[in-house]
């Protein structure tokens, strides 16, 4: 497999999955492995979107997770999203995940409305104007709402989402209101909350939600998911997410 310079592949240590990332680049964390745990009930044989899909990593994690008959990775970073393809080479992927360079608000120029089963997205937490933007333009662009908004990312889960079909998110607790407002504006009814939490005494930092295009008004918060103990050590939960037990 062709590496560039400053590549490496990482051993998801999942099903002999493997990923290449940018030793300057911006790397998956914690939040997109929740994420893919969160939607490992997408059923068998559907067709998905992964919106902002960067290194690919919640695409090849759900290939190995979920019986899901296709996902497509949208990137619109050129050179991210050739990573991304290389990396689902790597794995054997090709007729499962496939990347599109391509902004999410322009979809409507590749696929028809109301097309996809499900969307999974970790968008950009900040908006352009809140945080540092000192940092390299690939990690600007995945952090920040530069090429697209939150509002950008609901809109365009409703336009390409089956009716009663189902949008997986994680974000930033702070964005809650905003999320709930779009969701709703756009018909997209918010059907699950998880708060993740660093510690069981610490505020949470981030927020697992689903939700369903046209879907009826019932809000379940799940029990809160707590990532180390008190020893500074994963949870049970959290080592059986990542397969450690």
């Amino acid at each position: 497999m062709h590496l560039n310079n400053n590549e490496r592949i990482d051993d998801l240590e999942y099903k002999d999955l493997k990923i290449i990332q940018r030793k300057d680049g911006f790397c998956f964390g914690i939040d997109s492995v929740l994420l893919s745990n969160y939607a490992k009930d997408i059923k068998r044989g559907t067709v998905g979107l992964d919106l902002g899909t960067g290194t690919g990593i919640l695409g090849i994690l759900l290939c190995g997770k979920t019986d899901l008959s296709k996902i497509y990775g949208i990137e619109v970073q050129q050179e991210v999203a050739e990573m991304a393809q290389r990396s689902i080479k790597l794995n054997n992927l090709e007729n499962r995940f496939e990347i599109i360079n391509k902004n999410i608000k322009d979809l409507e120029s590749v696929f028809d409305k109301n097309s996809f089963d499900f969307i999974i997205t970790n968008p950009p937490y900040k908006k352009m104007d809140t945080g540092k933007t000192n940092e390299n333009s690939k990690k600007l662009i995945s952090r920040h709402e530069i090429t697209a908004t939150l509002k950008d990312f609901i809109k365009i889960s409703y336009i390409m989402l089956k009716d009663k079909g189902t949008l997986y998110m994680v974000h930033k607790p702070e964005r809650l209101v905003d999320i709930i407002y779009q969701l709703r504006k756009n018909k997209i009814e918010p059907k699950e909350i998880r708060f993740v939490h660093p510690y069981e005494k610490k505020e949470p930092n981030l927020i697992l939600i689903k939700a369903v295009k046209n879907g009826g008004q019932f809000l379940k918060i799940d029990k809160p998911l707590y990532v180390y103990n008190e020893r500074g050590e994963y949870t049970e939960e959290i080592l059986k997410i990542y397969n450690k037990m």
